[in-house]
């Protein structure tokens, strides 16, 4: 079983910045790809950024580029999302996504995993 564990939520200064972590445990083979959604009151979850594992490349949602940036630590199968520049449309609750490989070399399985969720509010 795999557990993501979020950090670094919280309510911050339009304009202002916040740091998401998320570190994935549990009997984890490889990670194909971590990163973060969020869903706003009355909207659908979207996707924020995402760090593909496989290739180190990253992808974002075109409402966050310039000022979100997402790295990995490969090593601690951990994500960070740095937020810069942060606009009361960014206050949502952010949930970490992760799709990973476990198992043994008998018997692997590939599935995806959500994180509980945490509030990011951006107010004056």
């Amino acid at each position: 079983q795999v557990q993501l564990e979020e950090s670094g939520a919280g309510l911050v200064q339009p304009g202002g910045s916040l740091r998401l972590s998320c570190a994935a445990f549990g009997n984890i083979l490889s990670i194909n790809n971590m990163g973060w959604y969020r869903q706003a009151p009355g909207s659908q979850r979207e996707l924020v950024a995402a760090a593909i594992f496989s290739d180190h490349t990253t992808d974002y949602a075109d409402s966050v580029k310039g000022r979100f940036t997402i790295s990995e630590i490969n090593a601690k199968d951990t994500v960070h999302l740095q937020m810069n520049n942060l606009q009361p449309e960014d206050t949502a609750v952010y949930y970490c996504n992760a799709v990973i490989w476990t198992g043994t070399s008998q018997m692997l399985r590939e599935d995806e995993y959500w994180g509980q969720g945490t509030q990011v509010t951006v107010s004056s």
